[in-house]
């Protein structure tokens, strides 16, 4: 029985779970809608799953063409023939006009490869990023993101009335109070697995991703840095902390004062909230969540989201003639800082830098920008040493999928370019490599299934070779100006001059 909570399912994990289901029994078809012109309730590549009684589950318009679409549906599953239409503008459908002026295409497929709609339910289950192609739609692919989940750690009336309003709608929740009072209260309104917090010491284990958004719901001094420093460390797409400004200055100057470096702490939003002011929990919740909902979709679109930036920067310039070359001066700033500073304010799952030992220089310049810095004892033993520490760290970072490579040495890369490299990856490749003149080189891009094979090579190799050994790669232009490197004087002065040519 469809009931009106599965009628309108909205996430690709949910439908194709009832699709599965349905497929198995009474037999089904799958709606994915591949275009839009104009406006459209719901986006590219949402899904509506039809089975052969004519339940839906799922749906694809305000309702103006739903019931329509569920009979074309049928019959397709009857035929056992997919289908492409279009509703709206240009539609033979002359008599289901779409209200928004625009127009909408669609495939119908009854017979779509379970396989592949398991394997991306099953990565959206484990709170990966996952696409899907049906023969029916040709070369679209649609592509799909772990739901919102959020984390409240707090006390009190603030946190439970967040955690409500966000059960209610659909988000997982991760809910830590802070005394036994009011884990009663969460049990008592359903979240039976509200963890409690003994001491600041001795904090939860942190399992946050990139969709997981944390949120400080009280105010103790003892609780928040800590709490603060947990979140701030691992990869929750939004961290934000209830209070008024006055307090959230006094918030930033004990994270700085920590450690926690300044790029870190900007993160902080604080006071929480589109709307500032609200006195009742309940009110705060709903501007709260707003906020929250807003960011997840800002990071939905986000091509770094479960990806791990690594920054080689443990070279021993052998072939700088005067000392460090990633400490000389370029354009007034050390030239490591060039390096540093790419997408220092986009969101991603982690940022790892890796100098070698007595590097102390280029590590506190990394760490001003906002690095986990790693040090590689075995730097002088070549580049794939510190490719191996890059990764290694990575692997164990929660919620990364895919490994982006840069090398401190080269001071042109524009975040253009490495956003169209991350871009191009996103789709289901193994690896992407900028090429110049047919050579590969860095910046690339590596999935986590091939991180081992990244672990494995030695000396000074580069990730060319396992990039070669790969067969689902693509390549990506750079220009000659970005594909620039400093080794020596010569490049630097090169460097300088064409600069201002």
């Amino acid at each position: 029985m469809v009931t009106a909570q599965s009628r309108y399912l909205e996430h690709a994990e949910d439908v194709l779970t009832q699709f599965l289901d349905w497929s198995e029994t009474i037999g089904a078809a799958l709606v994915m809608i591949t275009g839009i012109e104009g406006g459209s309730v719901r986006d590219l590549g949402a899904l509506m799953a039809v089975n052969a009684s004519g339940d839906i589950a799922g749906y694809i318009s305000g309702g103006c063409i739903d019931a329509d679409v569920a009979l074309q549906a049928q019959s397709a599953i009857a035929a056992g023939e997919p289908k492409s239409l279009r509703y709206g503008s240009g539609s033979p459908f002359t008599d289901l006009p779409l209200p928004c002026g625009g127009a909408i295409e669609i495939v119908i497929e009854p017979n779509p490869d379970s396989t592949a709609l398991r394997a991306c339910r099953d990565r959206l289950r484990a709170r990966k990023p996952a696409t899907l192609t049906l023969d029916a739609a040709g070369e679209f692919t649609a592509r799909y993101q772990p739901k919102l989940r959020m984390r409240i750690a707090g006390r009190g009336a603030d946190a439970l009335a967040l955690a409500r309003l966000a059960k209610a709608s659909g988000v997982e929740i991760d809910l830590q109070l802070r005394d036994g009072e009011d884990l009663d209260h969460a049990k008592a309104c359903g979240f039976h697995d509200a963890i409690a917090l003994d001491t600041p010491s001795d904090l939860p284990a942190n399992h946050d991703d990139p969709f997981t958004a944390f949120v400080l719901m009280f105010h103790d001094n003892d609780w928040e840095v800590p709490l603060l420093q947990q979140a701030l460390s691992g990869p929750a797409f939004y961290v934000g902390a209830v209070g008024s400004m006055r307090t959230q200055q006094r918030r930033t100057s004990e994270l700085l004062s920590s450690g926690v470096p300044e790029s870190l702490v900007r993160r902080v939003r604080g006071p929480v909230g589109l709307i500032g002011g609200m006195r009742d929990a309940s009110m705060l919740a709903v501007s709260t969540f707003a906020e929250i909902v807003e960011a997840y979709h800002v990071q939905k679109a986000n091509v770094f989201a479960s990806t791990a930036i690594i920054l080689l920067s443990a070279g021993q310039s052998a072939r700088f003639e005067e000392g460090d070359k990633l400490m000389t001066d370029l354009e007034g700033a050390p030239l490591i800082r060039h390096a540093a500073r790419l997408l220092e304010t986009t969101p991603c799952a982690a940022r790892l830098a890796i100098v070698g030992p007595d590097q102390l220089d280029r590590a506190a310049e990394l760490r001003r920008f906002g690095w986990a810095v790693i040090e590689n004892k075995e730097a002088r033993s070549g580049q794939a040493t510190s490719l191996r520490a890059g990764i290694e760290a990575a692997q164990h970072i929660p919620g990364v999928q895919s490994a982006m490579i840069l090398l401190a040495d080269m001071p042109d890369v524009s975040p253009h370019h490495l956003t169209a490299l991350a871009e191009t990856h996103a789709y289901g490749k193994s690896a992407a490599m900028s090429e110049s003149s047919g050579v590969l080189m860095p910046p690339a891009m590596f999935s986590e299934d091939t991180f081992s094979a990244l672990c494995a090579i030695g000396g000074d190799q580069g990730a060319r070779s396992v990039f070669a050994s790969l067969k689902n790669t693509v390549t990506l232009p750079i220009t000659p100006t970005e594909a620039r490197d400093i080794d020596t004087l010569a490049d630097l002065h090169d460097r300088m001059e064409a600069r201002y040519a």
